[in-house]
C-alpha cells in the first residue's frame, strides 16, 4: 500500500497532537505524510474591489503553518516524505475528498473553530462518519509506548475491519492486543434483574467467549509476533471501551456496529469514544 497518511492542521493544540502522531504513524508503516490545511479565500460579488491582497495575506500565512508542519515532522520522522496542499474549499468536503486517495485520515479530537467546551468537534464526528477510509482521533496525552493496542469485536463487518488494523497496530509497535468482546447488554435494561426468570450467566458467558475465539480463529497464525490477550465482560460496549482506553495507546473499533438502526453511520460505541477515550481512537471503515 502506498496511499498516504493524511492528517489535517489548522493550528490548534489538538492538530498539532494530530500532526506528530501521524508522522510516528506514517513512520512504522514506510509510508507518505500528505499535511493539508483547509483555507477559506475570500470571495467578493461581481463589481466589488477585488479582495487580492487580502487572499495574498491569507494564503502567506497559511503556507506558512504548513511549511512549520513540515518541520516538525522532520524533527519527529526525519525519514518521512512530506508533501503539503492548501485547499481552498469547506472542511469537510476537503477532507472527505482526500480519504479517497489516503490509507488513514488522522484528525484532532477538536478544532481551532467552534466552542470550548465541545469535546470533539463536528468535523471530526462527521469525518468519522462518512470518511472512504480509517479515521483517527487523537485524543489524551503522551501514551505508554509499551501499552496494548485494543479492539472492540461484536461479530459484525466493520468490527472485522477494525481487528485487520488493529492486528497490524500491534504489529507495528510490538505490543500485545486486547480482543474486547462484551455480552449483550440487553441484559442490563431496567428491571431485567427483577425479572423471574433465572438466566444461566456461565451459559451465556461461555457463549461469549466463543464468539469471540471464532472471530479471532487464524489472526494467531498470520500474526504470531503479537500477544492476543482475550478479555469478555458483563458490561456495556462503549462503557468497557473508555475504561480499557485508560490503560491503552490506542482503541479501534468499526464506524458502525451490530446493534442500532441500519441507517445510522456512526454507532453509538465509536461516537462516545471520539468524545470520552484517553487515548487516540481509529475508526475503521
Amino acid at each position: 500500500m502506498t496511499l498516504p497518511v493524511t492528517v489535517g492542521v489548522d493550528g490548534s493544540g489538538a492538530a498539532e497532537r494530530a500532526l506528530g502522531w501521524a508522522a510516528v504513524e506514517a513512520e512504522l508503516r514506510h509510508l507518505p505524510l500528505d499535511i493539508v490545511h483547509v483555507g477559506h479565500l475570500i470571495t467578493v460579488p461581481p463589481g466589488e474591489p477585488p479582495a487580492t491582497s487580502m487572499n495574498a495575506d491569507m494564503a502567506a500565512r497559511c503556507r506558512k503553518l504548513l511549511d512549520e508542519a513540515v518541520s516538525v515532522v522532520r524533527t519527529i520522522a526525519p525519514e518521512v516524505s512530506a508533501t503539503t496542499e492548501l485547499v481552498d474549499d469547506g472542511v469537510l468536503d476537503a477532507l472527505s475528498d482526500k480519504s479517497s486517495h489516503s490509507s488513514l485520515l488522522v484528525l484532532g479530537s477538536r478544532g481551532s473553530g467552534g466552542f470550548a467546551e465541545l469535546l470533539a468537534g463536528s468535523v471530526t464526528v462527521n469525518l468519522s462518519a462518512h470518511a472512504r477510509c480509517p479515521v483517527a482521533v487523537i485524543r489524551g496525552g503522551i501514551a505508554d509506548p509499551h501499552a496494548p493496542v485494543v479492539v472492540g469485536i461484536d461479530g459484525s463487518p466493520t468490527s472485522d475491519a477494525a481487528l485487520a488494523f488493529a492486528m497490524d497496530e500491534a504489529a507495528l509497535r510490538s505490543v500485545p492486543l486486547i480482543a474486547y468482546h462484551v455480552w449483550n447488554d440487553t441484559s442490563f435494561e431496567p428491571g431485567v434483574q427483577n425479572q423471574p426468570f433465572v438466566l444461566d450467566w456461565d451459559a451465556i458467558r461461555d457463549a461469549e467467549e466463543q464468539v469471540l475465539a471464532e472471530r479471532l480463529a487464524g489472526w494467531p497464525v498470520r500474526y504470531p509476533e503479537v500477544e492476543i490477550r482475550r478479555v469478555v465482560e458483563r458490561d456495556r460496549p462503549a462503557r468497557g471501551l473508555v475504561r480499557q482506553s485508560a490503560r491503552a495507546q490506542l482503541v479501534v473499533v468499526g464506524s458502525r456496529g451490530r446493534g442500532g438502526l441500519a441507517g445510522m453511520l456512526l454507532g453509538s460505541t465509536s461516537h462516545a469514544l471520539i468524545h470520552h477515550a484517553a487515548c487516540p481512537v481509529i475508526v475503521a471503515r
